[in-house]
């Protein structure tokens, strides 16, 4: 849909991308270039295989078939060298749950090879900026959910990634932590840098990117700028709804017996 516009710098490019899992395939050849300096949403049903794919992407799942290169540098022949460079908050959280924040962020630098002195001045800049600072000596087995993915973001962003890649990062997070969080994305991708975030909430999309894949049954539909991926549609759910066939789809129809008092 979108093969004119492509741009030179990549900060992901991906080719031939498959994943079976039994008879089930999860990934379907994608091939897939993804803009540096953008702030881009993977969208998709569930199911879709979005965190399939960024889970190959960031090299915390091998590929069946294809391959994969941030910034240049491929996935899985120099994974060490690549995950210097990227910062990760995946699906399902996983913490030192018996650590306060600040001492997870702390650990968390330390493990990159920062300086003690520059990680303890970033971690103090990050519980601030992400309002955590009144909970930073709270074991994070206590955070609340919207606390643990600020936490899981601090400790993404903390040793200065050139590409963030975020999976649900807004699922489960109430509108403030949400809005604290998207600030921040906000200022991080204003510096130059690139996010990449999936979700299939499409108004949450359409508000916060400017370039997206439109992702279902392990296939790209779509891709490119966002006005050019929505076209001459309402919205970006209309056009989504429209690319995975779903748009003239009556959840209602078979259930007459709904509603009304029936029994």
């Amino acid at each position: 849909m979108t093969e004119g516009n492509e741009v030179a710098a990549a900060a992901v490019r991906v080719r031939g991308l498959w994943k079976r899992f039994g008879q089930q395939i999860a990934v379907a050849g994608i091939d897939l270039d993804l803009p540096a300096g953008k702030f881009i949403g993977l969208v998709g049903p569930n199911g879709a295989g979005k965190t399939t794919t960024l889970s190959m992407v960031t090299g915390l799942l091998r590929p069946d078939q294809g391959s994969v290169e941030v910034v240049g540098q491929d996935v899985w022949r120099d994974p060490a060298a690549v995950k210097a460079r990227i910062g990760v908050l995946p699906e399902g959280l996983r913490f030192f749950e018996r650590l306060s924040g600040r001492e997870l962020l702390g650990y968390s630098g330390r493990l990159r090879g920062l300086p003690g002195a520059e990680v303890d001045k970033r971690a103090t800049q990050l519980l601030d900026v992400l309002d955590l600072a009144g909970a930073q000596h709270k074991l994070v087995v206590d955070y609340s959910t919207g606390m643990r993915k600020k936490i899981g973001l601090a400790a993404a962003l903390l040793h200065n990634p050139e590409v963030l890649f975020l999976d649900e990062p807004f699922e489960g997070v109430d509108p403030v932590s949400a809005q604290t969080i998207r600030g921040v994305l906000e200022r991080y991708t204003a510096s130059g840098a690139t996010v990449v975030f999936s979700s299939h909430v499409m108004e949450l999309v359409e508000s916060l990117c400017d370039w997206v894949a439109v992702m279902a049954a392990g296939r790209i539909r779509a891709h490119g700028p966002l006005a050019e991926v929505r076209g001459e549609a309402a919205s970006l759910q209309q056009a989504f709804l429209e690319l995975v066939g779903a748009g003239g789809r009556d959840a209602g129809s078979d259930l007459d017996w709904l509603g009304g008092g029936a029994r």
